[in-house]
């Protein structure tokens, strides 16, 4: 089973990606507030402590996300919800983070995003394959869902009565 191994995976690469994200924005508004400059004339303490916000929020978001992998991990059952909402939404702004990081900072950290996006589809999918309840065949019905190829019930020749018999 290929299951947990994933969620166990896509949980800490979250983790870490979330601690990242928000190290990273907080060291950016340390940088902003030491060199005391403006930006089209907005204050220097706005966009410092904006940046240490929205990284902390940011962190916060991929943490959580990553809790639900964790989640899924330790239960070994798909994720339902909000959970799964927040799962997927995690996998849409990885691939929108690896479209920008693509021009802006290059291949390497578009693939990183992009792998991050695999793992998430493939916690999704592999959970959602293997977690459907298999639907009841009828007894005797085809393997093929009951339509043969001649389009009988059961793949052969359409089951009739015999015909009554006449009487003179």
């Amino acid at each position: 089973m290929v299951r947990r191994p994933v969620a166990w995976v896509v949980a800490l690469v979250l983790f870490v990606e979330g601690l990242g994200v928000a190290a990273l924005q907080w060291f950016l508004g340390v940088v902003v507030d030491r060199q005391d400059m403006s930006l089209a004339g907005l204050d220097p303490d706005v966009m410092s402590t904006s940046s240490k916000v929205g990284g902390l929020v940011f962190g916060g978001y991929f943490a959580l996300c990553g809790l639900v992998a964790l989640l899924v991990a330790v239960r070994d059952r798909a994720p339902a919800g909000f959970g799964r909402i927040l799962l997927i939404s995690a996998a849409v702004v990885h691939g929108l983070l690896g479209a920008f990081a693509w021009g802006l900072v290059g291949w390497t950290a578009f693939l990183l995003m992009v792998v991050v996006l695999g793992l998430i589809v493939l916690l999704l999918m592999t959970y959602d394959a293997q977690g459907a309840p298999a639907a009841q065949e009828p007894v005797g019905a085809a393997p093929d869902g009951g339509q043969g190829g001649d389009g009988s019930p059961a793949g052969g020749p359409p089951v009739t009565s015999p015909p009554a018999p006449t009487t003179p």
